[in-house]
């Protein structure tokens, strides 16, 4: 079985969009254009390819994004720098392989040089213990709870701190940036609407 983890790419659209759209209850829909949304601004946007099969795709955003979710905006308004975890699916035919730890790792290692906080949400309103012990030994902790909307579910607002920030900022970040090697190349995507056309509705990850 042959895996890659890579960015996303133009081609690979299609597939996410239904990949995403067949997760079920856990994993609000996507249309088009939030899509494309994510496809032109996320920071970290990458699929899994297993043997030349979409196996599945992690989506996540840096702060300062014109990104609607509340618990996005959550997250802004509490923190100054942080990766947040918009969304995670796994195609079932690639479930129970640990392609969720394979993403949180690479998401880790991505954020842990750039950033002092990962961020992300779980549903409470059903309650998923499986996705909450996942994110429990991964390092999560609870920074607080809240209500998606007037009427929707109830979810719980995750934090990890990355300790290797502040050395990482220390040695580099204050001193010209990231060394030029391809691991840490930044996701190259195409802004093409002005900031006040950018924003979008926020979405959710189980």
């Amino acid at each position: 079985m042959a895996l890659a983890i890579r960015d996303v790419r133009e081609q690979d659209l299609d597939a996410v969009l239904a990949l995403n759209n067949a997760a079920g209850r856990s994993i609000l829909a996507l249309d088009t254009s939030h899509l494309r949304y994510f496809f032109e601004h996320a920071e970290y946007f990458r699929v899994a390819e297993i043997d030349g099969h979409l196996a599945g795709f992690l989506i996540a955003l840096r702060e300062g994004a014109h990104y609607d979710s509340p618990n996005y905006r959550w997250f802004s308004e509490h923190y100054s720098q942080f990766v947040y975890i918009d969304r995670i699916v796994i195609a079932n035919s690639y479930r129970r392989h640990g392609l969720g730890r394979i993403f949180y790792c690479d998401v880790h290692s991505y954020a842990e040089v750039r950033v002092p906080l990962l961020t992300c949400e779980v549903f409470l309103e059903p309650r998923n213990d499986v996705v909450v012990l996942f994110h429990g030994t991964y390092g999560f902790q609870e920074v607080d709870q809240q209500q998606m909307g007037t009427d929707g579910p109830k979810v719980s607002l995750l934090a990890r701190d990355l300790a290797s920030y502040g050395y990482v900022r220390e040695t580099w970040l204050d001193h010209g940036g990231l060394p030029d090697v391809p691991w840490l190349t930044e996701r190259l995507h195409a802004v093409t609407a002005a900031p006040s056309q950018q924003r979008i509705a926020g979405e959710r990850h189980p």
